[in-house]
């Protein structure tokens, strides 16, 4: 299975989304960056409001593709002991990189933002959005942020996703929704014909189109 870029994903995505199309206090949120067009996609496709969710991978120390953990919004930090411990990393670099993280997280968080208010998203049913699942991490941390706002349901959509993370992701959530399970998985890139790394004008200007279309929530956790 090979996707030509994000937004014919999102849009092959949101036909297996179809059963949310207009359902009252559905929401989408894409994790940024590389999840917001994925998500635009989808929202509009379902006629759903778009949020985004600001999460940040810790990663491995000279080999920052590598998850050790991720962060998320709501002082949330979930770490990937097993990684830890192979690549043997201390505690004090652990705290150094969530920091650097923490402060790229609230930047992006304000200018994605900005002034707009805190929705409640107790009771609805959020579906969060991501490009592709590789070891998780981000995702789980999505997760657990989500879970303390306390919706009615999470579902979590992908259009490709690693098998082991699939199922170990599976029973964090109400419904996992995936296009593609490709074994050897490798790297979410490699899924698609183009994948360029998405920019913060690139967001927020799915985010302006979503709130023209009067689709836009605003979220913070």
């Amino acid at each position: 299975m090979l996707f030509q870029d994000r937004k014919l994903a999102g849009q092959l995505l949101a036909g297996k989304l179809a059963v949310y199309a207009n359902v009252p206090d559905v929401v989408v949120l894409g994790l940024a960056r590389g999840g917001v067009p994925v998500a635009f996609e989808v929202a509009r496709a379902i006629n759903a409001p778009l949020g985004v969710l600001v999460v940040r991978k810790l990663g491995v120390p000279n080999h920052q593709e590598l998850a050790m953990g991720a962060i998320a919004p709501g002082g949330v930090r979930v770490l990937n002991e097993q990684i830890i411990w192979e690549e043997n990393i201390s505690d004090q670099a652990i705290a150094r990189i969530a920091l650097q993280e923490q402060r790229e997280l609230e930047r992006r968080e304000r200018l994605y933002q900005g002034d707009r208010p805190s929705p409640d998203l107790q009771g609805r049913i959020v579906i969060l959005v991501d490009d592709g699942l590789a070891t998780g991490a981000t995702m789980l941390a999505a997760i657990v942020a989500l879970r303390k706002q306390q919706p009615a349901r999470i579902v979590v959509a992908v259009p490709v996703a690693a098998s082991p993370t699939y199922h170990e992701l599976a029973p964090s959530v109400d419904e996992i929704v995936c296009i593609a399970q490709p074994d050897p998985f490798n790297s979410v890139g490699l899924w698609y014909e183009q994948f360029p790394q998405i920019t913060d004008d690139e967001v927020c200007d799915l985010l302006t189109k979503a709130a023209n279309n009067n689709q836009q929530l605003s979220l913070s956790t």
